[in-house]
């Protein structure tokens, strides 16, 4: 549920993201070691739409290009290979959309059933996932996990793609410029 008004027309609210606030945390594990990498990606755009105070819709653009890893920052790991066509492809696909297709809300939990379209690489898959809104500080939350094989975010190199876990996490964290419910 939304209240504050960025834009309205007929009980419809447009409550745009603050893209410099908010951040994609991912995190991506091997499949038999006890060891992970993982880093954050930025928006460049993103709405929420609501209707008569309830979200009723949404769409975010990902700025692919700047994804990055921790390993990276320590001068530990190559985020240059992220960005290549092994994994994101980011020179020919600079950008991942999330679109709401669906979107339920239960009251008593404070919680929103979301069901989405995620486009990465050109590929568009449906995905459900639930997130929490907090009113007071402007925020929607959520966490959830996609298998990247299904958007083509595989190594080139059999073996060592068969070593890398198939899911791919998302702690996501979103900031507005008007108050989320």
């Amino acid at each position: 549920m939304l209240t504050g008004l960025l834009v309205s027309s007929q009980n419809q609210e447009t409550h745009q993201l603050n893209t410099e606030q908010s951040v994609i945390n991912w995190k991506g594990s091997y499949s038999f070691f006890f060891s992970e990498h993982n880093g954050t990606v930025h928006f460049k755009e993103g709405e929420l739409i609501a209707k008569d105070g309830n979200i009723t819709g949404g769409s975010f653009v990902i700025d692919m290009a700047s994804i990055s890893n921790e390993d990276y920052l320590k001068q530990q790991g190559a985020v240059k290979h992220l960005r290549s066509d092994d994994f994101f492809d980011v020179e020919k696909f600079p950008e991942a959309r999330l679109v709401f297709t669906s979107v339920e809300y239960f009251t008593n939990e404070n919680t929103h059933r979301i069901f989405a379209d995620l486009t990465i690489k050109g590929i568009t898959k449906n995905i459900r996932f639930y997130a929490t809104a907090d009113g007071d500080a402007k925020t929607f939350e959520t966490k959830f996990k996609i298998d990247r094989t299904l958007w083509g975010i595989t190594y080139n190199n059999k073996l060592k793609n068969e070593g890398i876990s198939e899911a791919i996490e998302f702690n996501v964290n979103l900031q507005f410029q008007t108050a989320i419910k």
